[in-house]
């Protein structure tokens, strides 16, 4: 799994490339962490665009990320979700916390 991070004002937004799965859910949960302890972020968006696997781990990622940033008073939202990922978050019930987006411009635009 490859990260790349981009921070707009107090907003990042990371770019996952590749599976996130038990083997790298933990690498991925310290790099995000480091992330935002470091930059002082507020909002987290979580750009899906080129997820090519996801299991129950990655799902334990995105729910950890918005339990730590909802104490900051923030928001997580996730934008381009292939069909395959979006049927793992509808059948998880993650949409109840968190909301999804067609583009990170249009994510941005609602934090």
């Amino acid at each position: 799994m490859k990260l790349r991070f981009d921070i707009i004002d107090k907003n990042l937004l990371v770019h996952f490339d590749g599976e996130l799965d038990h083997h790298s859910a933990e690498e991925v949960r310290e790099d995000i962490d480091s992330k935002i302890d470091v930059n002082n972020i507020k909002n987290l968006i979580f750009d899906m665009s080129n997820m090519k696997f996801m299991d129950s781990s990655g799902i334990g990622v995105v729910i950890g990320r918005y339990k730590k940033i909802s104490k900051l008073g923030g928001k997580v939202v996730v934008t381009c979700l292939n069909p395959h990922v979006d049927k793992i978050f509808q059948m998880s019930g993650i949409y109840k916390i968190i909301d999804k987006y067609e583009t990170n411009e249009e994510a941005l635009a609602n934090m």
